[in-house]
């Protein structure tokens, strides 16, 4: 049976300001209603499987568990990469995983920030390269060029294996525009997609053929890592010292047994906003336009509105994004330059290319409202059953101020209820947490004040005890 293997990593920029260091493409509902990484889910449920393995970075695991629960999806785990090694080492990680467990499963990779529109034809090439990936092949599969596409890596077919499956004669790197056309008319090229059918046995064995340094660390990582609810944790002290390799490099481009099934099935990686634009449904006047957003003369255009009216006159071609804390005007055919701006707020020292003005926690999330001097406002959303950590701050103080939902906040020694419309204080230096003990989401406004304002100035406290021990 299949066990697909779902990469979640990796970091966006070309996406920016919708995608985030810490918050990227991948967890942002963008072609529909649900996020990529949910799309990339249901995308399956007419394939036989197992429950997906997913691999994310370490600072992502709750938005990709919060995600997977609101989308009604059991894991087979998730594996936490603390650092980004590549797509050779993740897949390494899922197959010896896999095999750990005692099974030799057929891994179905996919990358969780793909567009496929046409999923029957999706399910029809897996279907035909099942047969081969039985067989010992490393099936890769290949996207039917529409155009000569430069952003993208090419793969040249060679002789035909079975039905509709050939081997790989040679991966080709992004060429230029001729060389890209040459490849369309050809009809011998396909667009690399990044998407893998092998067992899993298989890439171990390749992978101890072409790459064992990989192989080595990545079996010691395997072997002890630490399994925490639905969590493997990796050490970083173990698989830092693993090399940083795509899957292509490492396998595909060495093995004898890279195969490739072609695909039409309206795929997009989604690399940029001129490709969302593309894949995306538009007006009669070729305009996509989501959220709050009104038009007048305007064509050929990608609108997104996150938290204002967005309103354009007399524009075509252009991209304009509307985030809570930054907002993205740019040229259609200059997309590609967006992550410069990114670049540029990294060297600045500045937050917005890292995360949204909202930050996901395990609890829930907060809200960055208003700043100004020794003020800062946020928006705390708790969900029911849910607590923060207990904790101190040594700068600042902090007023709770209920807004709907039940509050259990402890100050303390003190332990209380708050309800709607109810506040509290909590003197600087004063241990205290915060928890929803209720069955709705708990709402309230937080206003800190004092002369340092930071989120680094919290003290993470483990039991009461302790707290009392800082105190004094």
């Amino acid at each position: 049976m299949l066990l697909p293997v779902i990469m979640a990593g990796g970091s966006g920029s070309r996406l920016w300001p919708l995608s985030r260091t810490l918050y990227p493409k991948q967890f942002l509902s963008l072609a529909k209603n649900t996020t990529m990484l949910q799309e990339t889910v249901s995308r399956l449920a007419d394939i036989e499987h197992k429950e997906p393995l997913f691999i994310c970075n370490e600072e992502h695991r709750f938005i990709v568990a919060e995600q997977l629960r609101k989308a009604g999806v059991y894991s087979g785990g998730i594996i936490l990469e603390p650092m980004g090694k590549n797509t050779a080492p993740a897949i390494a990680l899922s197959a010896l995983k896999a095999v750990e467990m005692g099974e030799d499963p057929i891994l179905l990779v996919l990358a969780a920030d793909h567009v496929i529109q046409d999923e029957n034809t999706f399910i029809s090439a897996i279907n035909t390269a099942l047969p081969s990936a039985e067989n010992g092949k490393l099936v890769t599969f290949g996207i039917i060029p529409s155009h000569p596409e430069t952003g993208y890596g090419y793969i040249r077919r060679g002789g035909e294996i079975c039905c509709d499956t050939y081997s790989v004669d040679t991966f080709v790197e992004k060429p230029e525009l001729e060389t890209a056309r040459y490849y369309c008319e050809s009809g011998n090229y396909y667009w690399n997609s990044g998407m893998f059918l092998f067992k899993a046995s298989k890439y171990i064995s390749e992978l101890e053929k072409h790459s064992p340094e990989i192989l080595k660390v990545c079996s010691k990582a395997i072997s002890e890592c630490e399994k925490d609810l639905d969590f493997f944790r990796i050490s970083p002290d173990i698989f830092s010292s693993c090399p940083s390799d795509s899957i292509d490099y490492a396998v595909m481009e060495k093995t004898q047994d890279a195969a490739v099934v072609p695909m039409n099935a309206k795929w997009s990686d989604v690399g940029s906003w001129s490709s969302l634009w593309d894949v995306s449904d538009k007006d009669l006047l070729g305009n996509v336009q989501r959220g709050d957003v009104l038009t007048e003369g305007t064509t050929n255009s990608y609108i997104y509105s996150q938290n204002k009216l967005v309103a354009t006159v007399g524009i075509d071609n252009l991209v304009v994004v509307e985030t809570k804390d930054a907002v993205l005007v740019a040229n259609k055919d200059s997309v590609q330059d967006v992550k410069s701006i990114v670049n540029k707020l990294a060297e600045a020292g500045r937050y917005e290319h890292l995360q949204h003005r909202e930050v996901y926690r395990p609890w829930g999330t907060h809200d960055a409202i208003a700043d100004g001097e020794r003020y800062h406002v946020k928006e705390i959303y708790v969900k029911p059953g849910e607590k923060t950590a207990l904790q101190m701050h040594y700068h600042r103080s902090e007023h709770w101020i209920v807004v709907s939902g039940t509050a259990k906040v402890r100050v303390g020694d003190r332990s209380f209820i708050l309800s709607e419309n109810q506040s509290t204080y909590i003197p600087l230096g004063t241990p205290h947490q915060l928890e929803n003990p209720g069955l709705i989401p708990l709402r309230l406004i937080e206003v800190r004040s004092g002369g340092y304002l930071e989120e680094d100035d919290v003290v993470r406290l483990e039991d009461y005890e302790e707290c009392k021990i800082e105190k004094n």
